[in-house]
């Protein structure tokens, strides 16, 4: 289904054909050395209209309303998308979605599925998992969006066992630089009963420049499957560690009279019973779980933020949050999620949807400085 893209020319087509960066496998990718400032920034709606031009075989995107939750100040609303994108190599190689066709799969046609995402909802700053494109297709189409970036592989990814892969999958953070200046950028890699793990998370503490208050952003993806309940906790607790020590470095050099409020995105690979979700919710960090807004009791996290069907079965979870400091922030909105009979019978993902996981898309703004302080 779909076209070819080879035919097309114009400003995206342009900019996926630029020489990509080098990309060391085994280091992370420092950000601001990505973002030329001096660009000519494309036009989002051009290259939104340009991924519906080579989608318009493949049925219609999902279509997902935002909910209003609160009403704080519209015009500084800081809008943050979480989403695990589905890593290249392993929608082809590894994940064995069977009721979704490969052709459905192929990179031409399913990156711009992901564009299509992005450029509908116009976060100001996308959290990622599962990135092993950034190089050659996230970071130079974001930065031609003014988005400024960080990027930090796996240290063993499984997608170096597949063939023909494109490099380690990893986490991505990209901002709008206009609308945030960056303060500090920490890569971890967690720790495990004093153990390194494969799993990492980036923090970036940036400043709004149109309220000048200080915050930190946070990315992470947990270690995934039944049997590491034990180890996901531990993990958890390890950022939860390395979140306060930031947070409290930052409102040192800040000279700030509050705590540097958080927000935390992540594929946790947890449903709400377990102990990090858990330890997420009690945290002396004051976290709460955006999400939450959309149940009627404002307690209760959505049926499901991953669903798709293996050998194995089918797997309907909630896994993905977007954790924040309550104290500090108001949820505006929140955008829903698809029912089952949007998302289809054959599950994620699709032809009209490029991840086993859907984005979540959250808007804040900061609370009156006098009500947190």
């Amino acid at each position: 289904m779909g076209i070819s893209t080879s035919s097309l020319y114009s400003a995206l087509a342009k900019t996926v054909s630029r020489p990509p960066l080098p990309h060391p496998c085994d280091s992370t990718y420092s950000p601001g050395s990505d973002l030329d400032l001096d660009q000519n920034l494309a036009d989002p709606l051009e290259l939104l209209q340009e991924c519906r031009e080579v989608l318009r075989n493949r049925p219609a995107q999902l279509q997902r309303a935002f909910v209003q939750t609160g009403h704080g100040d519209g015009r500084q609303t800081i809008r943050v998308m979480q989403w695990n994108v589905l890593a290249q190599a392993l929608g082809e190689g590894m994940d064995s979605f069977v009721q979704c066709p490969m052709d459905a799969l192929n990179w031409a046609e399913r990156k711009y599925l992901i564009l299509q995402e992005i450029l509908t909802y116009k976060p100001d700053i996308i959290c990622l998992q599962e990135v092993d494109h950034y190089f050659d297709m996230f970071q130079p189409i974001l930065a031609s969006l003014g988005y400024q970036s960080s990027f930090c592989p796996k240290p063993w990814s499984p997608c170096l066992d597949v063939e023909n892969n494109n490099g380690p999958d990893g986490c991505a953070l990209f901002f709008n630089h206009k609308r945030f200046q960056s303060l500090n950028t920490t890569h971890l890699r967690l720790s495990a009963m004093m153990l390194k793990t494969n799993q990492i998370a980036i923090i970036a503490a940036l400043r709004c420049q149109a309220t000048g208050r200080a915050f930190c952003i946070t990315v992470t993806h947990l270690k995934a499957r039944s049997g590491w309940e034990v180890l996901r906790s531990a993990q958890g607790s390890d950022l939860l560690r390395n979140l306060r020590n930031v947070a409290h470095r930052i409102k040192t050099e800040e000279k700030a009279e509050t705590d540097i409020p958080l927000i935390v995105c992540g594929d946790f690979n947890a449903e709400p019973s377990e102990d990090v979700y858990r330890n997420f919710a009690t945290s002396s960090l004051g976290l709460d779980s955006a999400y939450k807004r959309l149940s009627t009791d404002g307690k209760t996290e959505p049926p499901y933020t991953t669903w798709k069907i293996r050998p194995s079965g089918e797997s309907c979870h909630t896994l993905d949050y977007v954790w924040y400091s309550h104290r500090a922030f108001d949820v505006n909105a929140v955008l829903d999620f698809p029912t089952a009979e949007q998302i289809g019978p054959n599950r994620l993902p699709s032809y009209n949807y490029p991840s086993d996981h859907l984005s979540l898309v959250c808007d804040f703004s900061f609370k009156d400085p006098t009500l947190v302080s």
